[in-house]
């Protein structure tokens, strides 16, 4: 028996557990790509209001270090420079969770151990896992360059557009199979992988914050830092402004160099092993832990603070970057309708404002998802039954989980409003003013957060198995209805469907009372509904 004993069999596994993952990643990200790229050329429909959109954009900072650089003034560059970021954070994430899931997170739960009882080669899971993610990565680029082109880009950009966004989930992949090795932990190892990308993100946004104007100030030059990202790989390859093809030899040099070096960690460990030792905890729980709050508290509060150091630098930076945005859209017509579309309003700073909140509180609404999912994976890996053994009810302990989400989520919120209105104030002028009165916006949006806390509720009480998947389906229809419907110019059926749809878009519009009420009502009723389906249902299922 080799190292790559039953690879095969073990990569079928792999595509049979995640089938429905996998084929809503394969599906979504080039439906989100046409999607997005169809707004943008409505928004940049002539050369005239795409030239000035790259002039700004290659002079603004903030649009270089949040979009990327500008490369020229042709539909596919400005569609690269407004899709770029969004796409690839996606696709890195999706790759590293989806090999951890079946590296690490099998030892973690014992399934390795079990599949290692049998003929399989020491390799064999993690090089199962890596196949499978590879080849998303692969089919999920081929059809979003048809998608692209579809949208009528050239042929040629739309493939180095693509092959750029694929090349970024394909280098994610080996870092994952690297920090599987070196954390005990699924949750370290993915902590390990977003903390990558982080990185990454950085070290491309301060290249391109660095890198030299153009003489016809339509296109950037990014600087060093750029060349040391994958992110930052991605906009080297110059998608629609004469691909440089060789550039798509990076991602693929940093896979096979972290794959051999996940080959050599996995010969230092024993299976189940981390190769950094995990942190010995207290000798005595915290009294705390002995009620479902403290423990639903102890287990949040980690990826609460994560979310609220991102939320907070977003925040800063959204509101500073408010007056350069209206100075950007202020002539081009066709912007600022749709700034006002989203936004709701004729003033395009405030439209800006709380099309930027509303783009928070669909932020905020995967931290909801995610943690309320937690109910699920408790339940699948055997920890609710102990809890269940003790005197906790499943009423108590499913309501305590939802609390938690929904208490973090408003902290979130709160977070979003104020820290916006302090970088926005900052510049105007009133930075205490502004903060309290974006705060009070910000909150504006926790109905529709409830909805989403209630379908994900519902969702595990009444299909438990699929939950996962419809949840983050759910999450992004919302997303897709709520923030790109109005400029798709979609329906209005179709755009009630999203609560996002519903919310008040302060402060661009005076809010009123009847949505919120309506909203926390269907809220009400999903809650309960998925709180009645679990009390009724086996456990586990």
């Amino acid at each position: 028996m080799n190292a790559l004993t039953n690879t095969g069999r073990l990569a079928r596994l792999v595509l049979r557990r995640d089938r429905a993952r996998l084929a809503f990643w394969v599906l979504g990200t080039p439906l989100l790509g046409y999607a997005l790229a169809g707004s943008v050329a409505g928004v940049y429909p002539d050369e005239t209001a795409r030239h000035g959109y790259a002039t700004t954009s290659a002079s603004s900072l903030v649009a270089r270090a949040f979009n990327g650089p500008i490369a020229g003034t042709d539909l596919g560059n400005v569609v690269v420079a407004e899709t770029y970021v969004t796409l690839v954070l996606i696709v890195a994430l999706l790759s590293t969770f989806a090999v951890v899931r079946h590296t690490r997170q099998n030892e973690e739960t014992g399934r390795a151990e079990l599949v290692g009882a049998s003929m399989v080669g020491r390799y064999a899971p993690l090089t199962a896992a890596l196949l499978v993610v590879v080849t998303t990565n692969v089919l999920a680029a081929a059809l979003l360059a048809l998608a692209f082109t579809g949208g009528g880009l050239p042929l040629a950009g739309s493939v180095a557009a693509a092959a750029a966004i694929g090349g970024v989930g394909i280098a994610f992949t080996g870092v994952a199979a690297v920090t599987a090795q070196l954390s005990v932990t699924s949750r370290g190892a993915n902590a390990l992988a977003a903390a990558s990308v982080g990185l990454a993100f950085a070290l491309r946004a301060a290249g391109d914050v660095l890198g030299d104007t153009g003489a016809d100030g339509t296109r950037v030059d990014s600087a060093w830092p750029s060349w040391l990202s994958p992110l930052g790989w991605g906009t080297q390859i110059h998608a629609y402004a004469g691909e440089r093809w060789w550039v798509l030899a990076l991602p693929v040099a940093l896979l096979l160099a972290a794959v051999a070096l996940a080959y050599a960690l996995a010969e230092r460990r024993d299976l189940g092993a981390g190769l950094v030792a995990p942190r010995r905890g207290p000798a005595t729980a915290a009294a705390a832990l002995l009620s479902p709050a403290g423990l639903a508290w102890r287990l949040q509060r980690g990826t609460l603070l994560g979310w609220a150091v991102g939320i907070a630098v977003l925040g800063l930076s959204m509101g500073v970057a408010a007056d350069e945005f209206n100075a950007m859209i202020e002539e081009n017509p066709a912007a600022a309708e749709a700034i006002s579309a989203m936004g709701g309003g004729a003033d395009l700073v405030d439209a800006y404002l709380a099309a930027m909140l509303a783009l928070f509180a669909l932020t905020i609404g995967a931290y909801v998802v995610q943690a309320l999912l937690r109910v699920r994976g408790d339940e699948a890996d055997g920890v609710l039954e102990a809890v269940l053994a003790t005197g906790v009810s499943r009423g108590r302990w499913l309501g305590t989980q939802v609390l938690a989400a929904v208490l973090g989520a408003v902290a979130l919120l709160l977070l979003a409003g104020v820290t916006t209105g302090l970088g926005h104030g900052l510049v105007a002028g009133d930075p205490l003013g502004r903060a309290v009165d974006l705060g009070g916006a910000a909150l504006l949006r926790l109905p529709a957060l409830l909805v989403v806390a209630g379908v994900v509720t519902a969702l595990f009480g009444l299909l438990p198995r699929w939950s996962v998947v419809l949840s983050w389906t759910a999450l992004l229809l919302f997303l897709l209805l709520g923030q790109l419907g109005a400029v798709l110019e979609l329906p209005q059926a179709a755009l009630d469907v999203s609560p996002y749809t519903h919310v008040p878009s302060a402060p661009a519009v005076d809010p009123t009372a009847t949505p919120l009420v309506v909203l926390s009502a269907v809220a009400a009723a999903l809650l309960a509904t998925g709180v009645a389906a679990f009390r009724n249902r086996d456990v586990p299922r």
